[in-house]
């Protein structure tokens, strides 16, 4: 694979490497054991390919991937660690049964997340700081507020946001510079396309995004048989129930005919596709080995023409999928669906 290309984070954001590398699933979210081990090895191997963003959350494992990161940080060499750039969520409340309890956008509890992740992480700042959602009983306004106050201590270098909707951006962006809006988007999740989209490329802001392979839905590696644990959150999205999975695959079986005609697998198509989408936007890929690591960084060698594009589009057309992309409580708290 030749040297990864780099994209602009907006007009204000920083420059990063053309995918980065998400790390929740080296600590929640998929009802499994982690290698410890094989996830630092993972993203040591990101960086030394030349994977320069690293994006978590303050609440993914209660603090465990950001604990993750910040060692594997310290066990990578210099010149990789100073190159590396941290992307971080905050804002969601959990309790100690795993539970959700909402968001809390206020200021205080802005500059109180941040005092927290930076110590988890072990660094001096972080690079792009957003809430996780937006939280509908503060405006937007006194979050970002309290992220440039952070900026202006020396404590965060961007500001960024994460599935807020096209007058949420707006709202913020007449406040602080925005670096990006970070969102799912990916050939069966495309939403963005109707309004958000171009409401950040009119503001010079970039995409993050995340969920390319609908947490390995459109992979090319999930079967019909496989069983979810009931701690994998995937066992209650609806994407992933019965007859929605059945449909869902389907698509992904019309997607593997076109990556079997190109020599590619389905992952590196579905992550092609999105890179195609715009050179404002950096997917997100969330491997938890080196050996899917390997696998989506082959998707930056996959040049997709107007007639692949034409023949995926013909394959998964907009609108296609069967089932919402979070259960109905999740889904209330995207800012980006209303």
């Amino acid at each position: 694979m030749n040297a990864i290309p780099t994209r602009s984070l907006g007009a204000s954001g920083p420059r990063t490497a053309a995918l980065g590398l998400g790390c929740m699933g080296m600590s929640a979210g998929y009802g499994e054991e982690v290698d410890r081990a094989e996830s630092i090895a993972t993203i040591h191997a990101a960086l030394d390919a030349g994977v320069t963003l690293l994006d978590t959350g303050d609440f993914y494992g209660m603090g465990h991937n950001e604990l993750l990161i910040g060692e594997a940080l310290r066990a990578a060499p210099a010149g990789a660690r100073e190159r590396a750039l941290t992307s971080v969520k905050f804002g969601a409340l959990r309790d100690p049964d795993n539970g959700w309890s909402g968001y809390d956008g206020r200021p205080a509890a802005v500059k109180n997340f941040a005092a927290y992740s930076l110590q988890r992480l072990g660094t001096d700042h972080i690079d792009i700081y957003r809430i996780a959602r937006v939280d509908p009983d503060v405006p937007i306004e006194e979050t970002v507020g309290a992220i440039a106050e952070l900026i202006q201590a020396g404590h965060v270098r961007h500001v960024g946001l994460s599935e807020a909707g096209a007058g949420t951006i707006r709202r913020a962006a007449a406040v602080t510079p925005v670096a990006d809006l970070q969102i799912e988007y990916s050939l069966i999740s495309r939403g963005i396309e109707d309004e958000i989209l171009s409401t950040v490329r009119e503001l010079g802001i970039g995409v993050t995004a995340y969920g390319v392979l609908s947490r390995g839905l459109i992979s090319g590696h999930f079967t019909r048989d496989r069983e979810l644990s009931p701690t994998d959150f995937r066992a209650m999205s609806p994407r992933f129930q019965g007859e929605n999975l059945q449909h869902n695959l389907g698509l992904v079986e019309s997607l593997r005919k076109i990556a079997e005609q190109k020599g590619v697998s389905v992952a590196q198509i579905a992550i092609a596709w999105v890179l195609s989408r715009g050179e404002d936007i950096v997917p997100l890929v969330g491997a938890r080995r080196r050996d899917r690591l390997t696998e989506a960084l082959g998707a930056l060698d996959v040049t997709l023409d107007a007639d692949d594009l034409a023949a995926i589009e013909r394959a998964v057309p907009s609108g296609a999928a069967a089932g919402d992309r979070y259960p109905a409580g999740q889904m209330a708290h995207l800012d980006s669906e209303r």
